[in-house]
């Protein structure tokens, strides 16, 4: 039976559906000698190449679903590769034997913390679904005066370019002469977004970490550049949120 192949691509691993299709739009995923079409159906018995190499899919898909927290550095890069050959995160994780680690979202270069790596593209694909509605908590130094009024315009709601955007929640840390440490709730993962808030306000984000996504804590014994492996049991209550 056939399949659209971001479905099928996903199923085995490679990536999530939307990851699997920009890959496509890139002309980067081949069908027997073929450049791949969106939408295209196919079948495990088709051959494959992504980024021109030979993949191999298996008749009776992924064996086991795997999830790994991973405490990422700043100035990690989160893709897979990067063009001026900085460290990514992708460097310090475990071989496959089969399909590639999907990375649940990114961070960007100067923000640290969880990020979240399966090798189930449709598990990745649900977790970074806006329908999901998982919170993301981060905690951030932010340099400059911060009101009360600009909290609750922060909660509230703020236009940004790419539409409205706002915290669940805010709660205040600890205070220093010119910075102070918040924690924030967001419901979403747009490029940049928990910079982009504070920035509408007028204030600086000196330093940002993400600390949760969904009911996963950071482990405060997860070293920088260092992953966790989830057990079955945790990573069943992942599939089930």
């Amino acid at each position: 039976m056939k399949k659209r192949i971001h479905k099928v691509l996903a199923e085995h691993g490679y990536g999530s559906r939307r990851g699997i299709e920009e890959l496509i739009r890139q002309n980067k995923v081949e069908v027997n000698g073929e450049i791949a079409k969106i939408g295209q159906l196919v079948s495990e018995k088709d051959s494959f190449k992504i980024d021109g190499k030979k993949i191999v899919l298996s008749s009776k898909g992924l064996k086991e679903t795997r999830v790994l927290m991973y405490n990422k550095k700043v100035g990690e890069v989160s893709t897979r590769n990067d063009p001026e050959n900085r460290r990514t995160v992708f460097d310090n994780l475990p071989r496959l034997n089969s399909g590639r680690w999907i990375s649940v979202g990114r961070l960007d270069l100067n923000t640290s913390g969880l990020m979240l790596f399966t090798n189930n593209g449709e598990l990745a694909n649900k977790l970074m679904h806006p329908s999901s509605v998982i919170e993301r908590e981060y905690v951030a130094r932010i340099h400059g005066l911060v009101t009360s009024k600009i909290v609750q315009n922060l909660v509230d709601g703020v236009r940004l370019e790419d539409g409205l955007a706002r915290f669940t929640d805010v709660q205040e840390g600890r205070k220093g002469k010119t910075n102070q440490w918040f924690a924030m709730v967001i419901m979403e993962g747009r490029t940049r977004e928990v910079r982009r808030l504070w920035e509408s306000q007028n204030l600086e984000v000196s330093r940002l970490k993400r600390v949760r996504y969904g009911d996963l804590f950071l482990p405060a014994n997860l070293q920088q550049g260092a992953y966790k492996e989830l057990s079955k049991s945790e990573v069943k209550v992942i599939e089930h949120l």
